[in-house]
């Protein structure tokens, strides 16, 4: 070995670019589908009002318009489950068991009493 040189450690090194090579991956996503953002306005220009070639029949792209309804749908149609915390306080809108106008444990009717009549008598007769 010269004077002044170190030796290359070539298993830590490798060690090294592995951990980066792993910490990178950790944040990045492969997009495989490509579409139009439906937030974004199109502008479609016409043709020259004297022109005289015939305009081409335009197919709809159903794919974008379906697209841009999905967009617009709240979140409980879109998703079969909530996606953020926030989602799930409110996500089932709907009562969570069925009502029953006859049972007492949940029904609280408003009934007097000869204590309650006499206190709505005793305020009346203040007013």
């Amino acid at each position: 070995m010269a004077a002044g040189k170190e030796e290359v450690d070539y298993v830590r090194k490798n060690l090294i670019h592995a951990d980066t090579v792993k910490k990178e991956q950790r944040y990045q996503k492969l997009h495989t589908e490509f579409s139009i953002n439906p937030f974004r306005k199109l502008h479609v220009l016409p043709d020259k009002p004297m022109s005289r070639k015939p305009p081409e029949a335009l197919l709809e792209d159903t794919t974008f318009i379906e697209a841009y309804r999905r967009v617009h749908m709240e979140p409980a149609k879109k998703y079969p489950a909530p996606i953020t915390e926030s989602q799930e306080i409110g996500w089932i809108a709907g009562p969570l068991i069925q009502e029953n106008r006859q049972d007492p444990r949940f029904n609280f009717r408003r009934f007097k009493t000869d204590v309650t009549q006499n206190a709505a008598f005793f305020r009346r007769g203040l007013k």
